[in-house]
């Protein structure tokens, strides 16, 4: 079973290699899901409720609105419903990838709704995680084509190998304050690429995905965890650059990357968690504050 961003292991001598985040081949089974056709889906349910129910802030981040999703999870789960009745094999490949992310995405925004109030996603065991993990990731939630998923199956045996594109990182959303956005309107077919890189510029020019302070940069973790997707860490740098406003893009070139941050806590508009909190809990030394770490639980 390959270890993911989420899966946290102690009690070894030492840690488990990092290396399984790596790429990774889509397996037989996964491999079955590849789009051959030129089908399209109709995504314009997910479309209203995330315009009705995702909220930007001053800041250019996304909340969400879990208690008003709760109180009308009826629309949420019939479109859930619907698109697992959907042969993605058929669909073309922008719309396959516009389908399991925002299948991905509206599964994730059921279990928060359901669970909610709570202040991770973490904390919500639906069972199926390796050892020690937490979360709902590995869980078999949904069944597409006759085959059971979980979160993390879509994730990292679907999405990540079968369409080879780091900009999927930047579509989906985890429930988690440093994730990127929950896009106000659905993925299509139509806006994908566009769609996807809005999402990335606003996550690179946003203090939780890269900061840039005294010639040191302190980054998401996603581009630890998957430094691979972007070419290797030696290419973050150029990457980030490509998506940043002018004055941050400088920043970038002359700095060095000092640190990865992540913080899981719940991406709700009831979740007060301001733009100065979180940079003054980043770390622009060689290690994490033991009470930060703590308080994340950081799955490896």
């Amino acid at each position: 079973m390959p270890i993911d961003r989420r899966t946290f292991i102690t009690g070894f001598a030492g840690l488990v290699a990092v290396s399984a985040l790596k790429p990774i081949a889509a397996n037989a089974a996964m491999n079955d899901f590849r789009p051959q056709g030129q089908s399209s889906v109709d995504h314009g349910a997910f479309d209203v409720l995330v315009r009705k129910y995702v909220k930007p802030d001053a800041q250019g981040y996304n909340r969400v609105d879990y208690r008003g999703i709760k109180k009308n999870l009826s629309g949420l789960k019939a479109y859930i419903a619907a698109l697992e009745t959907v042969n993605p094999i058929s669909l073309s490949r922008n719309e396959a990838h516009a389908y399991w992310i925002n299948l991905y995405n509206a599964k994730t925004l059921q279990v928060v709704a359901e669970a909610y109030p709570v202040t991770s996603i973490k904390k919500i065991n639906l069972g199926g995680s390796f050892l020690f993990g937490s979360g709902p990731w590995k869980a078999d939630l949904l069944r597409v084509n006759g085959t059971d998923l979980s979160l993390d199956d879509i994730e990292h045996q679907i999405i990540r190998p079968l369409f080879k594109d780091e900009m999927s990182h930047y579509g989906l959303n985890c429930a988690s304050y440093s994730c990127p956005n929950l896009a106000t309107s659905a993925f299509t077919g139509t806006n994908i690429d566009a769609l996807l890189r809005q999402n990335a510029i606003d996550y690179v020019n946003h203090p939780r995905g890269v900061t840039v302070k005294n010639g040191r940069i302190t980054a998401s973790k996603i581009y630890s965890w998957y430094a691979g997707d972007f070419g290797g860490k030696n290419r973050l740098k150029q990457h980030w650059a490509s998506l940043a406003n002018p004055a941050k893009a400088k920043q970038i070139g002359s700095a060095s990357i000092a640190n990865y941050a992540y913080d899981w806590s719940i991406n709700g508009i009831e979740n007060r968690l301001t733009v100065s909190k979180l940079i003054g809990a980043m770390p622009y030394n060689n290690g994490l504050a033991s009470a930060r770490a703590s308080r994340k639980e950081d799955h490896v």
